[in-house]
Formats: C-alpha cells, sequence, structure tokens
C-alpha cells in the first residue's frame, strides 16, 4: 500500500522497500517539480537527469540551448533507465549530491539496450 505524496503523480505498480522512496518509505517530497531525461543509472539507487532549458542572451536578443544536470534519488518501485522521461522533486538532502527523488516515470526507453 503506497501513500500519497501532495502531487498528483501514478502510483509504482509494484511494491519496494527502500525507506527513501516517497511512496513505500518516509521521505517526504517539497519544492521544486523537473521534467527531464536520465541519461546515466549506474549508481545503486541514483541516477543522473538532464534538463534542457533556453538562456536569453541581453546581446544579441536571441535565446541558446543550455543542460544541466542533476543527480536524483532512483526508488526500485520506479527503475528508471537510460532514455526514459521522468519527473523528479525535491526532498532533504540524501547525500553530498542528491537531493532530489525521482516521483515518475513518463515514458519508456526506447531501442535502448542493456
Amino acid at each position: 500500500m503506497s501513500r500519497y505524496i501532495g502531487v498528483d503523480v501514478p502510483e509504482p505498480e509494484t511494491e519496494c522497500s527502500d525507506i527513501k522512496c516517497p511512496f513505500h518509505g518516509t521521505l517526504r517530497v517539497r519544492g521544486r517539480i523537473i521534467n527531464g531525461t536520465v541519461i546515466s543509472h549506474k549508481m545503486q539507487n541514483t541516477c543522473v537527469i538532464r534538463k534542457d532549458f533556453l538562456f536569453y542572451i541581453k546581446k544579441y536578443k536571441r535565446y541558446e540551448r543550455r543542460h544541466s544536470t542533476i543527480s536524483s534519488h532512483n526508488p526500485p518501485c520506479i527503475d528508471a533507465r537510460e532514455g526514459d522521461n521522468v519527473t523528479i522533486m525535491e526532498c532533504r538532502p540524501l547525500s553530498k549530491s542528491v537531493s532530489y527523488v525521482v516521483i515518475a516515470k513518463e515514458s519508456q526507453a526506447e531501442g535502448v539496450k542493456e
């Protein structure tokens, strides 16, 4: 049985025993909600998310494309893989570089071999 985390996202289909899972553990989520693409899931229960955005250059009156990477906790019940579009949400710091957790997986990766 999963709990309501305060955001309207679909609940994971599988259960997990991870204490840092917002649905099945005790982790509370708050603050920013970010959409991005998983570019790496090689760490244990952690994945790296790439967030693309436009940055305005005042001198040239144009936008340029930029990106940033965010490390986030990847609960076993969601299990996001490379190429998946995910939604992450801010939480308390879980480690030196992880302050976000994956709360939803929007689309499956197509054609990604493991």
